[in-house]
């Protein structure tokens, strides 16, 4: 009998999949025996990260397009299933952060970040789900956040996104899953990304995020895959609707 966690057979797209946490849960799903589709905005950051896996011996692919863009959106989900035949596992891993006060903050910016954050997942989701209904089976996993239930200063728009987020994966994994589809979500900690590269070149910030966390430390990517490739593979078939919190414990503490 097979590993439950062998991903082997199946397709999986991974949005932001070009750098950081995105490209960590590609190499992670990859190497469980997934094949990869990478996306994103920047083609020439997606090229150099399919090469980084295709040279680890993984297969990977690349499809660019906004997740934020209605058209690209469909485009791109049919050429990749014209290409491989369908889609297995989504992650909706790209995100914006525009870090500040809230008074500040224009309506653009604002609609901008709710954009990437809220209407690219609904987008993606719906395009791959009609496919899942299909075939019976279907593993969605969003990247979720912290801030979905803690606030901070000068975060409020992101954490308003996460929020919905939040609720789109429980909400969505209630009405799908008489079809066999799972939609989870993780919650990841404080992780080393680019994303995050402003706050950890804060030595103060830095310092607190590890007295805060009760391991002591801030997540690397890799510490977040784990969750993913368990999520999308077939030892997560009665879970669902579930936030996995991957955060040293920081959301267990106070």
């Amino acid at each position: 009998m097979g590993s439950p966690f062998d991903l082997g057979g199946r397709i999986a797209l991974v949005t932001g999949g070009g750098s950081g946490l995105g490209l960590a849960i590609a190499r992670a799903v990859g190497r469980a025996g997934a094949a990869v589709v990478l996306n994103g905005r920047d083609r020439a950051k997606l090229d150099a990260a399919r090469a980084a896996l295709a040279a680890e011996g993984l297969d990977a692919s690349v499809q660019a397009f906004d997740v934020s863009d209605e058209g690209a959106v469909k485009d791109g989900i049919d050429a990749i299933d014209r290409r491989h035949g369908r889609i297995d596992i989504l992650v909706n891993n790209a995100a914006l952060n525009r870090r500040s006060p809230f008074e500040t903050m224009t309506l653009e910016s604002w609609r901008e970040l709710q954009a990437a954050n809220v209407d690219g997942p609904f987008l993606v989701t719906r395009a791959v789900l009609a496919g899942m209904k299909t075939r019976r089976s279907g593993k969605i996993i969003n990247i979720c956040s912290l801030a979905a239930d803690l606030g901070r200063p000068r975060i409020v728009a992101y954490a308003t996104s996460k929020g919905g987020l939040r609720m789109l994966t429980r909400a969505l994994a209630v009405e799908v899953a008489p079809f066999n589809i799972q939609v989870n979500g993780i919650v990841p900690g404080f992780v080393r990304t680019e994303m995050n590269a402003d706050v950890m070149a804060d030595p103060e910030f830095v310092a607190w995020v590890e007295r805060r966390t009760p391991a002591g430390r801030w997540a690397d990517p890799d510490d977040i895959a784990g969750g993913a490739v368990f999520l999308a593979s077939q030892a997560a078939d009665y879970v669902t609707g579930h936030l996995l919190h991957v955060d040293g414990g920081f959301a267990a503490s106070y």
